[in-house]
């Protein structure tokens, strides 16, 4: 029987109008709705601990990150969900699976439905998903 790898997918959402409390503030609304996604099993902030070098953290939290986890058919339905309710917002995304890393950047619909192919085209590369 064939094993599904998981995917990680971290979304980091940038407004150049918005403050740091704001910023976080929807990321926080924009938590449950990921949850929901098909494709997604779990869904949460990214704590302190996992901190990039040169990021900034509030509240024990990456600033305006968070992160799903599931296998690889989140893909599709998670950039469609961010397309339609992030669209003038940029948002940084990194797609990681089997320990390869992808990052991409979107902010309207026709960057997300790149980046969404880009991501797509990334996993099909990808041996022993």
């Amino acid at each position: 029987m064939a094993t599904t790898s998981t995917v990680q997918v971290t979304i980091s959402v940038t407004e150049l109008g918005l403050d740091e409390e704001e910023l976080q503030a929807e990321v926080q609304n924009l938590l449950p709705q990921v949850k929901e996604v098909d494709g997604v099993e779990d869904a949460d902030l990214v704590a302190v601990t996992e901190v990039p070098q040169g990021s900034k953290a509030l509240g024990g939290f990456l600033l305006a990150t968070l992160k799903a986890v599931g296998n690889p058919s989140l893909i599709k339905p998670l950039f469609e969900f961010l397309s339609t309710r992030l669209t003038g917002k940029t948002i940084e995304i990194e797609v990681e699976i089997n320990g390869k890393k992808l990052k991409v950047k979107a902010s309207n619909q026709e960057e997300f439905a790149f980046a969404r192919r880009q991501a797509e085209d990334f996993m099909k590369n990808i041996k022993d998903i």
